[in-house]
């Protein structure tokens, strides 16, 4: 019988009582990873098991953080990173924030590729992971389904006429229910389940909504907040007078939990208004930074301007290139940050 056609009842008791422990075990599958968009967020994410780093298969991962910083951006660009590579992908987007222009900046294709949805509730969330058929995506694939946003969904008694009081908890006992059932599904189908989530201020510090079910069985947690002098801008003379206007933003990126690599690494993501993650900026700016240079390296030419090598390593398709240096000089730098030991005696 197909694992995928295979009732979550049978799955829970093959699990049995260590079920709730699987995703925390999870080191994922490097095989078939997506791309965050960004170069430097997927090397912090998984540098140092996977060349170039990524976001692998089989495992829950939870972007969280306040409003405006670009969570909805690194999914959609996980969704457009799995739809090139083959996958299937499935948008459940409470919050009804995925139009059909956003969609078309980040490349997700909402009317041929995208399973795209409008879940209420917890429930119906963990519905359609369950219920989800991708026997005709490519073997071994990283299909994918994201969830924009968790702090959006409701539980069934909520939406009813009476109301639920208790709607908090009760939603997180949703999330721990249904998180339970489908963790070692996730992992044996290869999914990749990627929320977003809302990060608020409480009495005991910062914390998400959902309860403690999405933290326990994510096994990558990325916190996200608006970075230092974090909006892009560009002057431009009009008139004979100079204007200048906020063209973007850039967002600091820290993994704050993972099972699948070290945790704590940092990257800055930089966000263009009508066109997304730009990855060519972020390059050339952390090469700029780390190697302590005077002019951004635009492959075969050096420029003081940043927007000159933008344009420049566009202009002659170096991209990839630009890429490539970015990932050599990581890894490069990481080296120096190797602790070397003898083997640990044991009494």
């Amino acid at each position: 019988m197909s694992l995928i056609k295979r009732s979550v009842d049978q799955v829970v008791e093959e699990a049995g009582s260590e079920s709730e422990e699987i995703v925390i075990l999870n080191k994922g599958n490097f095989d078939h990873s997506v791309s965050t968009g960004s170069t430097l967020l997927d090397l912090a994410i998984s540098g140092g098991k996977v060349n170039g780093g990524g976001v692998p298969g089989g495992i829950i991962m939870e972007v969280f953080g306040p409003p405006s910083v670009g969570k909805t951006a690194i999914l959609s660009e996980i969704c457009a990173s799995a739809e090139n590579r083959g996958a299937r992908t499935r948008f459940l987007d409470p919050e009804a924030r995925l139009d059909s222009e956003y969609s078309r900046i980040y490349g997700v294709d909402l009317n041929k590729k995208t399973d795209y949805h409008r879940p209420d509730t917890v429930t119906d969330v963990f519905g359609l992971i369950q219920g989800w058929d991708v026997e005709d995506a490519p073997l071994g694939s990283c299909n994918t389904i994201l969830t924009d946003s968790l702090a959006a969904l409701s539980s069934e008694k909520e939406l009813s006429e009476e109301g639920d009081k208790m709607a908090g908890r009760r939603i997180a006992k949703d999330f721990s229910e249904g998180l339970r059932k489908t963790c070692r599904l996730i992992r044996q189908n290869n999914f990749l389940i990627a929320c977003s989530n809302q990060m608020r201020t409480a009495d005991f510090g910062d914390t998400t909504p959902g309860g403690k079910g999405i933290p326990f069985y994510a096994s990558l947690r990325i916190k996200m907040h608006p970075a230092k002098g974090g909006h892009i801008t560009k002057k431009v003379k009009f008139h004979g007078k100079d204007q200048e206007k906020v063209i973007g933003i850039t967002s600091a990126c820290e993994v704050v939990k993972s099972s699948i690599d070290a945790p704590y690494r940092k990257a800055l993501v930089y966000i263009l208004f009508n066109y997304g993650i730009d990855d060519i900026r972020g390059n050339l700016q952390w090469l700029k930074t780390v190697t302590n240079a005077s002019t951004y390296n635009a492959i075969d030419k050096e420029y003081k301007s940043i927007r000159d090598a933008i344009r420049h390593i566009e202009e002659k398709g170096h991209e990839e290139e630009l890429r490539q240096n970015t990932i050599s000089t990581w890894e490069e730098l990481q080296e120096r940050f190797l602790e070397v030991r003898s083997p640990k005696r044991r009494s």
